[in-house]
């Protein structure tokens, strides 16, 4: 049996300190004994701030450099976006970072608008799909959870769709209900982790971290406002035993992204 475990850290993130957050980070990341896939929020190590000519680091600079530590540390796939720069650009990256030191990167495709997002940061055009024990994962930052043909799983591409997220409580409720129809209708696991606490600019966020089946059913939800990890074993061969029974995809309509 294929299975995957995968943990989850929903945390409060202090504002533009890449320092104490990867300090805080490390100390928590210390606790999970055994797990094949840690996941942090959006913007890790400095909140979700649009002052990313300042913050943006290089690709080999101290969060790059961090995570590839913790990764070989912990022999555990490291996740999670970060502010970095490369070719004189910007960008709200996804790092999947190897035990290796090996990594894949995804640039956040749609930019949170009515946060100026998109004045500060520039957009990505592809998407990834990496491959962890057997499984197939798409990782996602955000603002993309509302734009479904982004996550489509055209052909059962993935098996597991990741959010990273700073998403505000304001919204909690779009957030929940969008994270179950991204399950249901790609017929695949979804993690998503979100941050807690108030950033720099008085956004308030309260997680609502969860696990979702791709039946649409609930494995696990962190508690409100609080800061909590949590380790889940999935199971590729449930996965593809009910993606056989019920096959909905053979019916799914065909379209191109542009």
């Amino acid at each position: 049996m294929q299975k995957l475990t995968v943990s989850i850290i929903q945390a409060n993130l202090v504002w533009e300190d890449v320092d104490a957050n990867l300090k805080a980070f490390t100390k928590k990341i210390q606790s999970i004994e055994s797990t094949d896939l840690i996941v942090l929020p959006e913007t890790f190590s400095t909140s979700f701030s649009m002052n990313s000519e300042t913050l943006a680091e290089p690709m080999n600079g101290k969060t790059m450099s961090w995570m590839a530590e913790i990764a070989q540390k912990k022999n555990a796939v490291v996740a999670g976006s970060a502010i970095l720069k490369g070719n004189n650009q910007i960008f709200n990256r996804f790092i999947w970072m190897r035990p290796n030191g090996s990594f894949e990167k995804y640039d956040k495709r749609h930019l949170f608008r009515m946060g100026n997002e998109h004045n500060h940061f520039t957009a990505g055009k592809e998407r990834l799909i990496v491959e962890l024990k057997g499984w197939k994962i798409c990782p996602q930052i955000c603002y993309d959870l509302r734009f479904p043909v982004w996550s489509r799983n055209k052909k059962q591409e993935y098996d597991l769709l990741l959010y990273v997220a700073n998403w505000p409580e304001v919204r909690t409720a779009a957030w929940e209900k969008l994270l179950y129809a991204r399950a249901i209708e790609n017929q695949c696991y979804v993690a998503a982790v979100n941050r807690i606490g108030v950033d720099g600019e008085g956004v308030n966020c309260i997680g609502n971290s969860m696990f979702i089946d791709p039946k649409g059913e609930l494995i696990w939800k962190a508690a409100d406002a609080k800061e909590e990890s949590s380790t889940t074993e999935i199971c590729l061969d449930e996965l593809n035993d009910f993606r056989k029974k019920f096959p909905v995809g053979m019916d799914a309509d065909d379209f191109e992204v542009r």
